[in-house]
């Protein structure tokens, strides 16, 4: 279980700031736990500030959105970069779908946190081919909290940690959901993907 960092009084602006990671699968609830979180924050009366990108419309345009359709307003976001600006005087930064911005999320992510932010950032560890998807090493990496969650293996019922794309489709980056992607186990991840 994930116990919650307290913020102390430490560092730049008074307030210690760290990275905390949730990755996984799809279907495995990073999104879920991203909300649970900010929303800890908000009843804490710390001030939070949510991010996406704006390619990810696929529950909603402004509202970072869970599977379980539990929703938070967030402010999708072109580049990374855009996030220090917009930031401004928050205590925690949250981030959905990080794996859709390009490395320079990294850098971004240091910048807040070394700023005295709490910087949560969601997003898949694994691509539809079952490689790292960039830039989450780098985050996991970084980060003082890295938490792996898993989804159920809808050929098998065991723990999956890796996307099946259903169709035939190369490219790295393809927005779905449940008709175009499966979670699966490794074993049949593997065995499917042949």
């Amino acid at each position: 279980m994930f116990i919650e960092p307290s913020i102390g009084k430490h560092g730049p602006r008074g307030k210690k700031g760290h990275i905390e990671v949730i990755c996984g699968s799809m279907f495995s609830g990073k999104t879920e736990e991203l909300i649970r979180r900010l929303n800890r924050a908000l009843i804490a009366r710390q001030k939070v500030e949510i991010f996406k990108p704006t390619i990810d419309k696929r529950y909603h345009e402004f509202d970072v959105v869970s599977h379980n359709d539990n929703a938070i307003r967030s402010t999708p976001v072109n580049f990374a970069e855009d996030i220090i600006l917009l930031a401004g005087d928050c205590d925690v930064v949250g981030i959905d779908e990080v794996q859709f911005f390009d490395s320079r999320i990294v850098h971004v992510a240091t910048v807040l946190a070394n700023s005295g932010k709490r910087v949560i950032l969601a997003g898949l560890d694994m691509d539809f081919e079952g490689n790292p998807f960039e830039p989450i090493p780098q985050l996991l990496a970084i980060a003082e909290y890295v938490t792996k969650v898993h989804a159920i293996c809808m050929k098998c019922g065991d723990l999956a940690s890796y996307s099946l794309r259903l169709s035939d489709l190369k490219e790295i980056v393809v927005l779905g959901e449940k008709e175009s992607y499966e979670a699966r186990c490794r074993k049949c991840f593997f065995e499917d993907k042949k």
